[in-house]
C-alpha cells in the first residue's frame, strides 16, 4: 500500500469528510493513528518494526544508544534498501550524557577526484544524471559508523552488526510501504549492471510479505565485522568497486575511498519560543530549518489555529526566503564557507522577515546579502539508553535505492548524491573534484535549558526541514502530542530555487502541495493570496521522535506514512 493509500485508510477511520476533519483540527482537536509510547529505560523509533527491536535488543544486552542506532541502521540497509544503505551517506547528532553536550557528525562522501566539471561538458550535459556512474560520491556510511562507535560504543562492532547479517542469510518479509516503493525502482534501475541480479527476483521486485534475503549482503558485512571500517575503504571491497567503476564508464576508484573521512562538526542552534533548535551546518540543508523557525517567531501562529490560512501561508512565505537563502549559500564549507551564524541570526530574520506580507504571496524571491560580512529517500531513525544518552541519525542512498550501481557480490548500491552538484562555474555547490555536494539529509535535535528534550526527524529531500519545521510548531504552538505532531497533515512547498541542476530561479511563486485533512476555505483563501495549491500524494516524508518524559523515561512515535514502530522497554 502507498503512503497516500495509508493516510487515506487513515483519515477513513474518523468517518468524517475531510474538511470535517480538518475543522475539528483547526479547533484544537488533534487526529493520531496510534497512541505515543512510553517506556522507562530506554527507547527505538526507526521505519521498521525488526530494525526498532533489534535496537532494543542492544541495549538490553548492554549496548549504548550509539551501538542500538549502528545496528539498527544495518538492519535497515538490508530491510529497507529503498531508502538506504551502505554504498550512502550518513549524519547524527549525539547528545552524550557524560560531557551533557551535543556532538554532530557529518559523514558524507566526496565526489571522485578523476572526474571533472570538463568531463561533463564534454559529454554535452547541462545536469549530472540521475542515475549510473556519473553522480555516484564516496560512500561514507560505514566510516560514520565506525567513528560513532569509537566515540560512544560499548558493544564490539561485530555483535552490532550480527543482527543485519543473521537476516541477510536467513531473511525476511518484506513490509508493505517498502514493496511499494521498491517494485516502482526496479523499472527504472534494472539497466545498471549487477542491480537486477542481487536486487530482484526473477527481475522483478519482492512483494508484501515474502521472503527476502540478500546473502552478498551478509558477507560484506562480515567483512567488516571481521576488518572494520578499513575492510571497506581499503581492502577487497573496496578493489571490487574499483573495478566495477573501470569497467562500467565510471570514475568512483581505490583511491577516492581510502581517502575519505568524515567529520566532527558543531551543531548550530536558534531559540524558537524557548526551545532551542539543533541541526548540522552546511553541507547539508539543516539550517534552512533554523531560518524559517526565525522568520515564524514573531507571528502568533497558535491565536490563528493549525489548518488557517494565516497558518499555511506564514510558513510558505518563510520557507520561500529560507530556501533562497539555501540555493545561494550552501555548499560543501571546505570549498565555499556559507555565513552561517549571519543566516541564523534573528537580525537577519528580522530584515528579511520585512518581505512577508499577509496580503500577497510572493512570486521571486531573491538571496538575501548575509555576506554582509562581505525526490529523495532516507531512512531516518533515533535512540535513547538507561543512561539518557539520545542518538538522531539519518542516512540515505538518495533517490529510493540510488544510483543503481550494484558492484558484484557485494549486495549494495551506491547512492546517487553527486546529482545535487550544478555543473555552472558561478556557483558555491558547482561540481569540483574530491567536494561534498550539497546534501538533503538532516538530523535534528531539540533542548530546554540546557537540557534534551527532543531527539527527531523527518525524511524525504528538500521536505526535510519543511518537516521540521511543521513538527516543532505542532507541538510549540499548536498544542499537539508526539504522536499528533508527526500524524497531523503536512504543507510541502515546491518550486522555490533549488541549490541543484541547473539552479533556476523561482518566478511563479512555486506551488504549495497540501496532504489530505486541510479544509477547502484554506485553499479558497491561499489561492486569493497569489498561491497556487493542489492537494497532492506528497511527498511528505516520514517522522521518527524519541522524547524525554518529565516524569522519566522516554516518549517516542513513529508516524504512519512509513512501517515504522517506537517502541521500549
Amino acid at each position: 500500500m502507498s503512503p497516500s493509500r495509508l493516510r487515506a485508510a487513515a483519515a477513513l477511520l474518523l468517518s468524517l469528510s475531510l474538511p470535517a476533519v480538518a475543522a475539528d483540527r483547526i479547533s484544537g482537536e488533534t487526529f493520531a493513528t496510534r497512541s505515543e509510547v512510553y517506556a522507562p529505560h530506554a527507547m527505538a523509533a526507526t521505519s521498521h518494526p525488526l530494525a526498532t527491536q533489534i535496537a532494543l535488543d542492544v541495549m538490553k544486552a548492554g549496548g549504548s544508544a550509539v551501538d542500538a542506532a549502528i545496528a539498527a541502521n544495518a538492519a535497515l540497509g538490508l530491510m529497507e534498501p529503498t531508502g538506504n544503505g551502505i554504498g550512502g551517506d550518513l549524519f547524527a547528532i549525539v547528545w552524550d550524557p557524560a560531557t551533557q553536550r551535543l556532538h554532530g557528525y557529518n559523514g558524507s562522501g566526496r565526489s571522485p577526484r578523476s572526474l571533472t566539471l570538463e568531463e561533463f561538458r564534454r559529454r554535452g550535459l547541462t545536469e549530472i544524471p540521475s542515475h549510473g556512474p556519473l553522480p555516484v560520491t564516496v560512500p561514507g556510511a560505514v566510516d560514520g559508523w565506525f567513528a560513532l562507535h569509537a566515540r560512544f560504543g560499548r558493544r564490539p562492532m561485530a555483535e552490532n552488526l550480527a543482527p543485519a547479517i543473521r537476516y541477510a542469510r536467513e531473511g525476511h518479509p518484506v513490509h508493505e510501504v517498502i514493496a511499494h516503493y521498491w517494485a516502482r525502482s526496479v523499472p527504472r534501475l534494472s539497466r545498471w549492471p549487477g542491480f537486477a541480479e542481487q536486487f530482484t527476483i526473477d527481475g522483478r521486485a519482492p512483494r508484501t510479505g515474502e521472503m527476502w534475503r540478500n546473502p552478498n549482503l551478509a558477507d560484506t558485512l562480515q567483512k567488516i565485522a571481521d576488518g572494520g571500517r578499513d575492510a571497506f575503504y581499503k581492502g577487497e571491497i573496496a578493489r571490487v568497486i574499483d573495478a566495477y567503476f573501470a569497467a562500467n564508464d565510471g570514475f568512483l576508484s581505490y583511491e577516492d575511498l581510502a581517502a575519505h573521512r568524515g567529520e566532527w562538526v558543531d551543531p548550530v542552534s536558534t531559540n524558537y519560543r524557548g526551545v532551542d533548535v539543533w541541526e548540522l551546518p552546511p553541507s547539508g540543508q539543516g539550517i534552512a530549518a533554523l531560518q524559517i523557525l526565525n522568520l515564524l517567531e514573531p507571528y502568533d501562529l497558535a491565536s490563528y489555529g493549525f489548518g488557517s490560512p494565516e497558518h499555511v501561508h506564514l510558513f510558505v512565505e518563510a520557507k520561500k526566503l529560507a530556501f533562497a537563502d539555501r540555493a545561494r549559500w550552501y555548499a560543501d564549507p571546505a570549498f565555499h564557507p556559507a555565513p552561517v551564524e549571519r543566516l541564523i541570526s534573528k537580525d537577519y530574520a528580522r530584515e528579511r522577515g520585512a518581505l512577508i506580507s499577509m496580503e500577497r504571496a510572493l512570486r521571486e524571491v531573491q538571496p538575501g546579502t548575509p555576506a554582509q560580512l562581505d525526490e529523495g529517500d532516507t531512512i531516518y531513525l533515533t535512540t535513547a539508553d538507561a543512561d539518557g544518552m539520545m542518538v538522531s541519525l539519518i542516512q540515505s542512498n538518495y533517490r529510493g535505492m540510488g544510483s543503481g550501481m550494484a558492484p558484484p557480490g557485494l549486495g549494495f548500491i551506491l547512492q546517487d548524491r553527486g546529482e545535487q552538484f550544478v555543473l555552472r562555474d558561478d556557483h558555491p555547490n558547482r561540481y569540483e573534484p574530491g567536494k561534498r555536494p550539497f546534501h538533503t539529509i538532516i538530523p535534528a535535535f531539540a533542548t530546554r535549558d540546557g537540557r534534551p528534550w527532543l531527539s527527531f526527524g523527518v525524511m524525504g529531500g528538500a521536505m526535510q526541514p519543511q518537516g521540521h519545521v511543521q513538527i516543532l510548531i505542532n507541538m510549540i504552538d499548536f498544542g499537539m502530542n508526539l504522536q499528533e505532531a508527526g500524524d497531523a497533515p503536512r504543507i510541502h512547498h515546491d518550486g522555490s530555487t533549488e541549490p541543484v541542476g541547473q539552479n533556476r530561479a523561482m518566478t511563479d511563486g512555486g506551488r504549495i502541495e497540501l496532504e489530505s485533512g486541510f479544509p477547502y476555505a484554506t485553499v479558497r483563501a491561499l489561492m486569493r493570496l497569489g498561491h497556487s495549491v493542489q492537494f497532492a500524494d506528497g511527498p511528505y516524508g516520514g517522522y521518527q521522535a524519541i522524547m524525554v518524559n518529565p516524569h522519566g523515561g522516554w516518549v517516542g512515535a513513529s508516524e504512519s506514512r512509513k512501517d515504522g514502530q517506537a517502541a521500549g522497554y
